[in-house]
């Protein structure tokens, strides 16, 4: 049982609680060896009792705490003490992704781009060190207060997948890949899904199935199509869509197969985000059986023949060597041969022959099978094959139906009833109507796997406008010239050291080609060479953390974080000062100090003078006691004393209110009253003793 302020093994000392999930607590500690602040993850009890589950936890962890990457949160430690099993890691001050994206609603491209490439970078140091994340989502991935982009419970996820996998499942459902949905093997192209599904999220805020159970959403990750990031923010770049789409493919083998790809491609679609250069391959198509011509089966029999030749030359060539050392070939079984001869036995040569023949036979009917399989003739309703496993498991086929000539739609929507996965490309034509499918990559009537991908190829109209060159020109005059012919203009800046500052490097559609009139036209405009600067942004009225992030998103992290009072209330616990002003330009990976605000500042007073008799009260003499109160405006009691003598010296300071009171309290001895009787003449006396006096002082206080 954990406690705070208690020490694990003598050097971590428990300060206080940060973070819990389902399978841990995570406190921050103090390494008390190093002297140096750490998180420490200790697996909750119900996992510790579990020994195989510790023991694959360990053995994950420790391999984890081999990975030193700047985008990885390094592991320190492992070990255990009583029932405490733990790992010490690095303390990262900052924001998961997740909070960030709710914070933000959704990312921007560039950012989310970014951020994604920096997880990747990550995530193939641990691939190529054999060790996979197997829970790679916004929840493991957090954002410092530098900017950096770590990933963290690596080691973990792994141990958990073989021993826990309801609870596993159950927190990274949304974000499971169809295999582990499933229960089967998972390997690094599973950790791509994650990611990819996580990209979805950083660029649409939301994830791309959700269902009212768990089991509802694993199915939709095995079954469902995955849905376009476009239909949600339509500004999406067509080549980060497509990275999202081979990141998230059904089969592994039609994903990225190495985080190294991925990151080209993301890298590639900062540079060139409305370039269509991501390809997505069928390895079925790849592999698939190639149909034997005549021209093979001519050529396989006369390889064969060739081969027969030889044997029945070689066999003639020995019998004539033979002969000339003066050998008899006899059927007697008993006879010795010199050792340095080979035997002759004529049973065994008509066994050979035999077998030989037996062969060939089983060759000719395995190659005839081959090719009827291919044409069609020996199909089968399903298939046996091995999953990633090693395991058979049965595949179910269907006949490809024929679907040039129809719209579209309804070809993809036959294709989907089929449980194939049917993929567009356009062509322009001008002898089909636009939407009628040309051809298709399977030709009809083929017995084909489902969940095949068929490519579909679709008239597209020719109208439209051919567009404009604008390369070399101004962006002002480029645009000019594109918004005449009626297109709309996005305009993307990027440095390049041989275009002049504000001049068209390239464009998107490329000139010359034909684009419908409306369509957007991508110029790529050139800001001179760059010198690494970067625009200090307006981070001032923002908290903390969006200020943290927003000077993350320019490549500026942030330096000393420090309070201060600022007159301005609506200013009240967000940033007031920024080091750098807004618009500047600074080299990017300077550190931006901020302030934050505690509030307007609070004026003092002092007061330093001696405070004088109560001569007010003309009953007051010299020498009396007299209590002496000083009390502030607000109330706050700052003198509280008895004395005979006066001026009694005082020095306050630090007073928060501008006027104070000072109250003295005396007693005098009164005089009786003699009062005589004008009948009698008899005198008698009333009153007398003492009387408590009280004066009051109103006083002002000298700002500080």
């Amino acid at each position: 049982m954990i406690k705070i302020g208690m020490m694990i093994v003598e050097r971590y000392e428990i300060l206080e609680k940060i973070g819990t999930g389902g399978m841990s607590d995570v406190y921050k500690a103090k390494d008390h060896k190093l002297n140096r602040f750490v998180a420490v993850k200790v697996l909750k009890q119900e996992f510790s009792e579990n020994a195989n589950f510790v023991s694959k936890f360990r053995i994950e962890a420790q391999a984890a705490a081999g990975l030193m990457h700047p985008n990885i949160v390094n592991v320190y430690d492992v070990g255990e003490e009583g029932e405490n099993h733990y790992i010490v890691m690095e303390l990262v001050e900052g924001i998961t992704l997740k909070k960030y994206i709710e914070k933000k609603a959704r990312l921007s491209v560039k950012e989310a781009i970014s951020i994604a490439i920096q997880v990747s970078m990550g995530i193939e140091a641990a691939h190529n060190n054999h060790i996979i994340h197997r829970d790679i989502k916004p929840q493991n991935i957090i954002i410092s207060k530098e900017g950096k982009v770590k990933v963290t419970d690596f080691g973990i996820a792994k141990a958990a997948t073989s021993n826990t996998i309801t609870s596993n499942v159950m927190g990274s459902v949304h974000y499971t890949s169809p295999e582990q949905a499933r229960g089967g093997y998972s390997d690094e192209k599973s950790d791509i899904y994650s990611l990819g599904i996580t990209m979805f999220e950083m660029l649409t805020g939301r994830v791309p199935f959700n269902g009212e159970t768990t089991v509802a959403i694993a199915i939709k990750h095995i079954q469902e199509e995955f849905p376009s990031p476009r239909d949600y923010v339509p500004e999406i770049p067509i080549s980060v869509e497509q990275i999202v789409f081979k990141c998230c493919q059904k089969s592994p083998d039609r994903r990225y197969q190495s985080m190294s790809e991925l990151i080209v491609d993301l890298k590639q679609s900062l540079i060139n985000p409305d370039e269509d250069f991501v390809k997505v391959t069928d390895p079925d198509e790849e592999a698939s059986t190639r149909m034997i011509t005549d021209k093979d089966m001519v050529q396989i029999k006369r390889q064969s023949e060739n081969r027969d030749s030889m044997d029945e030359a070689m066999r003639l060539k020995k019998d004539v060597r033979d002969r000339e050392h003066g050998h008899v070939y006899e059927e007697d079984e008993d006879e010795d041969w010199d050792d340095d001869e080979e035997d002759y036995d004529p049973k065994m040569e008509k066994i050979t022959t035999i077998l030989a023949v037996v062969a060939a036979l089983l060759i000719g009917c395995i190659l005839i099978f081959l090719v009827g399989r291919t044409m069609g003739v020996f199909s089968l309703g399903a298939e046996k094959e091995e999953d990633a496993t090693g395991q058979e498991q049965e595949t179910e086929q269907v006949e490809m139906i024929r679907v040039v000539g129809m719209h579209v739609d309804e070809a993809k929507r036959k294709l989907l009833e089929l449980e194939l996965s049917p993929e567009i490309k356009y062509e322009v034509s001008t002898t089909y109507d636009a939407g009628t499918v040309l051809r298709a990559s399977v030709q009809d009537g083929l017995m084909i796997d489902k969940g095949t991908n068929i490519v579909l190829t679709v008239a597209e109209a020719a109208e439209g406008v051919e567009v404009p060159d604008t390369t070399g020109k101004s962006q002002t005059e480029a645009t000019s010239l594109l918004e005449k012919e009626g297109f709309v203009v996005n305009a993307v800046e990027s440095h390049d050291a041989t275009v002049e500052k504000g001049i068209v490097i390239s464009q998107s559609p490329e000139a010359g080609t034909t684009a419908s009139n409306g369509s957007s036209i991508t110029i790529r405009v050139s800001l001179g060479a760059e010198d690494n600067k970067v625009r200090v942004p307006d981070v001032v009225g923002m908290t903390e953390m969006d200020a943290t992030a927003t000077l993350a998103e320019s490549g500026l992290p942030v330096g000393n974080v420090t309070e201060t009072s600022h007159e301005d209330p609506a200013l009240t616990d967000m940033v007031c000062y920024q080091s750098y002003s807004v618009g500047s330009y600074v080299d990017k990976g300077t550190p931006v100090d901020l302030r934050i605000s505690t509030g307007p500042s609070q004026k003092t007073y002092k007061y330093s003078e001696g405070i004088t008799a109560p001569t007010e009260d003309t009953s007051y003499q010299s020498g009396m006691q007299v209590n002496v109160t000083l009390t502030a405006q607000d109330g706050t009691q700052l003198l509280n004393t008895q004395t005979t003598t006066f001026p009694v010296g005082v020095n306050y300071t630090g007073i928060k209110s501008a006027t104070g009171t000072i109250r003295f309290t005396f007693t005098v001895q009164t005089e009786p009253t003699i009062i005589t009787n004008p009948e009698t003449g008899e005198t008698t006396s009333e009153g007398g003793g003492t009387e408590t006096k009280t004066v009051e002082r109103q006083v002002n206080f000298v700002e500080e």
